[in-house]
Parts: C-alpha cells; structure tokens; sequence
C-alpha cells in the first residue's frame, strides 16, 4: 500500500509522521519547496529505528514518485491567519488544489482522495469536479477533526475521561456547522443530562470556532496536530477496510435532503473509501440547521471558477 501526503508543512509533515509511526505503508511526501519534504522525509525514516517502524518515507518535488498511490492526502495551501475565515481562502486555494489535483490523478487514477485543504467543503467540491472520480473516492476530512473537538471540550467540562466521551458534528467544516448535542454521551449518559443548556451552548459555540481560536493564539499559523491525527484515523479506517463510521464531508446525493454538496454526514470507510452515507433521524431544528450549513456551503461553491 502507497499514501502520498501532498503539502509538507504543518499539518502534512505531522500527518506523514503519525502514518510513519503507525507503519502504514510506504509514504511520499510532497512539496514545491525544494529539499524541504526530502528533509523532512530522511528525519522521519532516521526516526524509525526507535518506534520500531520499517516504513518507508520519500520526500519529493515531483508527481513521479506518487506514482500508484492507494491513497492521496491533499493538504496543500495557505493557511488561516488571525482575522481570516476559512472561506477567505476559497480563491487561493482553489487554484492550488485544481493543480495538485490534476498532476495526482495522472500518476495514481485509482487513488482515494482525503481532502484537508480550506474551506474543506469547497476545496472537496473542487477535487471532486477536477478529478471526476467516483462520490466514494473524494472524502473531505472535518467532521472527524470538529467531533473531537466538542468531545474535548466535554471531557474538559465535565472532568472524565475522553473515552467516555462520544459525540459526532455534521454539516459544513465553518460557523454553520452542527454539533450534535442531542447523540452525545458520556459512558452512555446523555451528556444533557450531565450539562446545563447555557453549558451545552458554550461548548458548541467554543467546537463552532475551534479552529479560529487556535489561530488567534498561535497568531501566525493554523491548527497541525488535531488534523493530521483525524486524517489518519481515515487513512487507517480505509487501508485497513474497518468498515469504520466517521463523520465525514462526501458529496451527498439526496441523503438527508441534501443534492449535489459536500457536507459532513455519518460515513462508513474502507477499502472503497466512502461505502454508505448512515442517515440518522433527525429533529426539526437540526434538520433546518442541515439544510442552512448547506445552503451556506452551495453559495461558495458557486464562486468557484474551476
């Protein structure tokens, strides 16, 4: 099995590093910056030796040696700085992942694309469109990365441990996403139980602006740790054919009464990459709060020129 990671900074170098340490398969890892991804590559293989792991890691410039990737993380793109929203990006972005795109499928047309770029869920539209591969090979990871945040900040309120804590977030990767309050639960107990309303509230408004308060501290940059590790909690549900269920942003095809978006909905991985959408019932005001996370996503999608 073959993972490229496409884009070598933060999030791309940790998310190399963690597959490394997992030992999942050989890894490629790529940047336009010259010696930067060989550096990076040749420290994490001389790694190796003291987590126990063969992996083989080779950092590159070009798309010679992605050739027949199983799976392509795409990663690459400017980051959010303090005052930018994620859908500052789009126009930049954009242009830079139709590139990467283009360039990827040529060396590895069976590959599943994870999409980490932002704004995720019109950077996964871009790939999807540029690509042309099948709805189940272009999964855009958010909903994995938004869902341990709230679960976090749950563990954090209520001061037990983050196992127990299980709880999931639809919707766009933005400020419309949803947290589902309702599903989340603590050893089994229904964390409304456990929280006040004014509690509950902040937690989901602290999980809709995760993202945003990392950049406001770190001042220049954008959270690496928390993505790669979602990303990889993908890559080894799809490599290793879990059947896992995760929330993830696929294109949805009247699924919850959603046509022709990407958006973050409950999905099963394997070996094909997406192999079912899971539809949960929902109830009047998260179903309204669905369908404005994907009106919102639609409406950027709209000022995408591909």
């Amino acid at each position: 099995m073959k993972i490229t990671v496409i884009g070598a900074g933060n999030v791309g170098a940790t998310t190399a590093q963690r597959l490394a340490e997992k030992g999942l398969s050989e890894i490629v890892l790529l940047d336009v910056v010259e010696g930067m991804p060989q550096g990076k590559a040749l420290d994490l293989m001389q790694a190796g030796p003291i987590y126990g792991s063969n992996c083989k890691v080779v950092g590159t410039n070009t798309y010679e040696e992605t050739e027949n990737s199983d799976v392509i993380v795409i990663t690459s793109g400017l980051p959010r700085k303090p005052g930018m929203s994620r859908d500052d990006l789009i126009k930049v972005n954009s242009g830079i992942v139709k590139s990467v795109v283009e360039q990827a499928i040529q060396k590895s047309p069976d590959a599943i694309l994870v999409i980490v770029s932002n704004p995720l869920d019109v950077m996964a539209y871009v790939a999807y469109k540029i690509s042309k591969f099948p709805r189940e090979r272009v999964i855009g990871m958010a909903g994995v990365l938004d869902s341990s945040r709230m679960r976090t900040f749950i563990a954090m309120e209520l001061n037990v441990s983050i196992e127990n804590v299980h709880a999931f977030v639809l919707g766009g990767h933005g400020d419309t996403m949803v947290p589902m309050i309702r599903h989340a639960t603590v050893a089994g107990i229904p964390v409304t139980e456990l929280l006040s309303k004014d509690k509950l509230d902040a937690i989901i408004k602290r999980t809709r602006e995760g993202g945003a308060e990392i950049v406001s501290l770190l001042k220049n940059g954008s959270a690496f740790y928390a993505p790669s590790a979602s990303v990889v909690e993908m890559v080894d549900a799809i490599l290793k054919d879990k059947k896992k269920i995760l929330p993830c942003t696929v294109l949805c095809k009247g699924e919850y009464g959603i046509n022709d978006i990407f958006l973050g909905v409950p999905v099963k991985l394997g070996k094909k990459g997406m192999e079912q959408i899971i539809e949960i019932k929902l109830n009047k005001e998260e179903s309204d709060a669905l369908g404005k996370s994907a009106d919102a996503v639609r409406k950027l999608c709209a000022d995408v020129c591909l």
